[in-house]
């Protein structure tokens, strides 16, 4: 297997963290796995043009990521680090329907 196809194969969490033989609070992880996820998903995105093609580089390009997205939840919370879209919205949304447009068939 190359490196590619490991990490079709990992799922969750804690599979990325065995993975790159990264050490973890079990408790962190069960309270934030979804958040710490999307934000090495973030981290990945925004070095995307810089990720080194070399294998055993890009490897540990990612476990530094994977480390600096647990280590967020470490020392924050989900609140804090607002990492999904629903945490940045301050207030409800409102759309604006004219009256003439209720009755419209």
């Amino acid at each position: 297997m190359n490196f590619e196809e490991d990490l079709e194969s990992l799922e969750s969490a804690e599979d990325f963290l065995d993975y790159f033989k990264l050490e973890y609070d079990p408790k962190v992880v069960h309270v934030n796995r979804l958040h710490i996820l999307q934000r090495f998903h973030n981290y990945l995105n925004q070095g995307a043009e810089t990720m080194p093609e070399d294998e055993e580089a890009k490897h540990a390009v990612y476990k530094r990521l994977m480390e600096q997205a647990y280590q967020d939840f470490v020392v924050s919370d989900a609140l804090t680090e607002k990492v999904f879209k629903v945490f940045h919205m301050h207030e409800p949304q409102t759309t604006f329907v004219p009256i003439e447009g209720l009755f419209k068939k």
